[in-house]
């Protein structure tokens, strides 16, 4: 989503000593709440690429200490951590025994059962017949299904909030997530097209602002159906043939 999530899985750029990240809290590894974090990487990821890309692409730049900036910077801010801290205890932006996560309705996911299927894959699990099942999500690992995307998106799969209906304790907001199709997936060349899905969401937060429950609600189909429009790789490869070839 970031939605997870970042849904949603942005950016993927690992460095060990990244600077502070001005969407994103807890990435730097000389802050001393950080100095015992164990990074899925060795270290706190940098965000370069896909910031470029959220900054040139996002329709809302929000007020600096609005609502909606508060929300946007700590949804980011939780993705990174599922995308990149490999121990719940190591997390600031939930609260670790009562959070969980529910997906378009389905049972929901406790943080340590999210934790390892990754944000990919604890967003697209599906319930549809095999045959209609674009990414299976119990066939990825985590690494797997952060490699997928990672390759259809090199430049990083960007998140931003579109507009925010209520605050804390329960906060619910629309979303919008994007990338340049610009990799494989699947199988599947790539467009070079923008493939993108918007999505509903609602946090239950403690007075902290600590999560305690996330509730997402979209149509993958609407992800898939710019993905899927790349040629199958064989079809494509072969369209591009030497003409004297025959």
């Amino acid at each position: 989503m970031g939605s997870g999530g970042e849904g949603e899985g942005e950016g993927e750029g690992e460095g060990a000593a990244a600077a502070a990240d001005k969407y994103r809290s807890g990435v730097l590894l000389q802050d001393e709440v950080e100095k015992n974090t164990h990074w899925r990487h060795g270290g706190p990821p940098t965000y370069d690429s896909v910031n470029l890309l959220f900054e040139q692409g996002r329709t809302k730049e929000w007020p600096k200490g609005s609502l909606e900036e508060t929300v946007q910077n700590a949804v980011k801010s939780w993705e990174m951590e599922l995308s990149h801290k490999t121990r719940l205890q190591d997390f600031r932006t939930i609260n670790p025994e009562k959070f969980k996560l529910i997906v378009n309705g389905r049972e929901g996911l406790s943080g340590e059962e999210t934790l390892k299927l990754g944000s990919y894959n604890a967003l697209l699990k599906s319930s549809l017949p095999e045959e209609f099942k674009y990414y299976k999500a119990e066939e990825e690992s985590f690494e797997s299904s952060h490699d997928v995307f990672r390759s259809a998106f090199p430049r990083g799969f960007a998140w931003e909030v579109i507009s925010v209906y209520s605050g804390p304790p329960q906060i619910a907001f629309k979303f919008r997530h994007w990338g340049f199709f610009e990799g494989p997936f699947k199988g599947r060349a790539p467009t070079g097209e923008i493939a993108q899905f918007y999505g509903l969401a609602i946090l239950k937060v403690d007075e902290s602002l600590k999560v305690e429950e996330a509730e997402i609600y979209y149509d993958p189909a609407e992800l898939f159906g710019g993905l899927l429009k790349g040629s199958p790789i064989s079809t494509a490869s072969s369209s591009h043939a030497c003409p004297f070839s025959h």
